[in-house]
């Protein structure tokens, strides 16, 4: 954004607001007033007060604005500065194909610009943004966590690199929590193999989340269920080491006490892999 507007230009824009706020009163949809006559600063900075001051509540009133630009003056800086702007305001609009579609035209159009890492940035939130509830499917969480990738390894020293890795980090935390849920589901009605497979898909693909301790202890809980001792055992032993002040330790820690059994690594099942890699300090 511009700063020390000459005189012309913040007369150009008061004339602007006063036209349109004319407009206004008499019913009348700031689309419908032509622009023509205005300067590609004067439109940019309306779109921008619209956002900001005159109903930030409705960001499509400030994306004509911006369109309105890139379609009089294609060729300017305030053209260029505009599409950004415009993927801005769709995303603000919760309209995120439209923001995608548009953040992705900047960078297919101006890739070195100082705006590219900011337009990556508004492409991966735009995914981001739309992960619902842990139920729902997750090829958006998939989508974003690559977009959120793509934002960390280009643009590393960007002011959007640390959001973004953030990001990554609570979207990847939100795909444990799907596997969870539904090995839960199958622990709860008896589908005890189908529960461990899930639990084993946090154990060994998501294990730095949030959802390791429980996974570990809900493992030990299907596979005594099984009269699989060894795997509940090594499943504890694993979950002691790592974490040993956890709740779902001293859950895991009880179950197995009830059956006179002890966490430790016993057999040479995929779990006995696992614990042999914490030992060398080679997992979690």
């Amino acid at each position: 954004m511009m700063h020390g507007k000459s005189a012309a230009t913040r007369v150009g824009c008061l004339l602007l607001v006063a036209t349109l706020a004319a407009c206004s009163g008499k019913g009348d949809s700031p689309k419908d007033v032509p622009l023509d006559n205005f300067t590609a600063q004067q439109i940019y900075e309306r779109g921008e007060y619209e956002l900001e001051v005159g109903n930030p509540r409705r960001p499509t009133d400030a994306l004509h604005y911006f369109q309105e630009v890139e379609r009089l003056y294609p060729y300017s800086e305030w053209a260029q500065r505009s599409v950004i702007m415009q993927a801005y305001a769709q995303h603000r609009a919760k309209n995120y194909e439209e923001a995608r579609s548009t953040a992705q035209r900047y960078l297919d159009t101006y890739p070195g610009s100082e705006d590219a890492p900011y337009a990556k940035y508004l492409l991966a939130l735009s995914y981001y943004d739309q992960i619902d509830e842990v139920g729902r499917d997750q090829g958006l969480t998939y989508q974003a966590l690559q977009a959120l990738r793509e934002v960390i390894e280009q643009y590393p020293d960007s002011d959007y690199a640390r959001s973004a890795m953030l990001k990554f980090d609570l979207a990847f935390d939100h795909l444990a929590g799907k596997e969870m849920e539904i090995g839960r589901y199958y622990l709860k009605h008896g589908n005890y193999t189908a529960a461990i497979n899930r639990f084993r898909v946090v154990v060994e693909q998501f294990q730095t989340t949030t959802h390791t301790p429980e996974a570990l202890e809900r493992l030990v809980e299907a596979y005594l269920a099984l009269g699989l001792t060894d795997e509940a055992q090594t499943a504890a032993a694993i979950l002691g080491h790592n974490f040993q002040s956890s709740p779902f330790y001293e859950d895991a820690y009880k179950l197995l006490r009830a059956k006179g059994l002890e966490p430790e690594n016993k057999g040479d099942s995929w779990l006995s892999t696992i614990y042999r890699q914490v030992i060398k300090g080679q997992w979690l």
